[in-house]
């Protein structure tokens, strides 16, 4: 797995145009930083969110926000190569039966538990129907299991704002509490107000947001790629030629990517 450059460099460019925007507009971009206001911010909506959800969940979900910066896992020529690493093994099945796949497929299982158990049901025997029911049902589990993430970075999302509604209100207090005794106080309480506003809002739509979009989709994907492999898996076991695996599973791809089983054969 690589680095995604596209996600670094708009990452990059959106912190890099806010900073920018500070700094063409004052000299004393330093009031711009304030641990308190950031305590506030990150500690209280962290805070909230192990309160809500069960830590392992929240500790996978801090860590999958830096993991936003690696290529996905399944791109457009991995989806092709899925069709014709099928069309291959419906070959072997067409020569030695189910049970042939096993020894075949067994190199290219490894690693891919989803793919392994695939093909340890075709050999077994599976009907395609009951290889369909038992795939389906793996795929959406695995998908709910794999989405709990989002649905934390997207509560996340929801709650930095409100703490940093909770920071302004903090620093009213203490302005309002300065106000009759020194006025130089007004300041910093002021600033405390503003800034955990801020803080709140760049979190929420910088980091938590984007990281749970793109590990949606990202998940989408991979999910994708599983019932395009159970197709041919189910086609597998129920012993279809292989120019019909070929058409049936290139109809879930886009036309660009299509697999040419002629292609193959020279």
């Amino acid at each position: 797995m690589g680095v995604s450059f596209s996600t670094i460099f708009s990452l990059l460019l959106a912190f890099g145009l806010f900073l920018g925007a500070i700094l063409i507009s004052t000299d004393h971009y330093v009031i711009f930083v304030d641990a308190a206001s950031f305590v506030m911010v990150f500690g209280g909506t962290l805070s909230g969110t192990f309160i809500a959800y069960e830590p392992r969940y929240v500790i996978l979900s801090l860590k999958l926000i830096g993991r936003i910066v690696m290529t996905p896992k399944v791109g457009r020529d991995v989806l092709k190569a899925e069709v014709g690493r099928i069309i291959k093994w419906a070959y072997v099945v067409q020569k030695g039966g189910p049970p042939a796949l096993e020894a075949e497929a067994s190199k290219a299982v490894k690693g891919d538990r989803f793919l392994k158990f695939g093909v340890e049901m075709v050999a077994s025997g599976y009907t395609g129907a009951e290889v369909r029911d038992i795939m389906t049902n793996l795929i959406e589990t695995s998908f709910g299991r794999n989405t709990v993430q989002v649905h934390i970075l997207k509560s996340m999302a929801a709650s930095s704002p409100a703490f940093g509604m909770i920071g302004t209100l903090v620093g009213l207090v203490i302005m309002l509490d300065k106000m009759g005794e020194d006025p130089t106080a007004l300041g910093p309480g002021l600033a405390i107000a503003m800034i955990t506003t801020l803080y709140g809002i760049l979190f929420a739509r910088l980091i938590y947001l984007p990281a749970a979009s793109k590990i949606m989709q990202r998940e989408q994907i991979v999910r994708f790629r599983n019932y395009l492999v159970a197709e041919g898996l189910i086609m597998l076991a129920d012993r279809k030629s292989p120019r019909y695996i070929q058409d049936k599973m290139n109809s879930y791809l886009d036309p660009a990517i299509h697999f040419n089983i002629d292609k193959m054969r020279k």
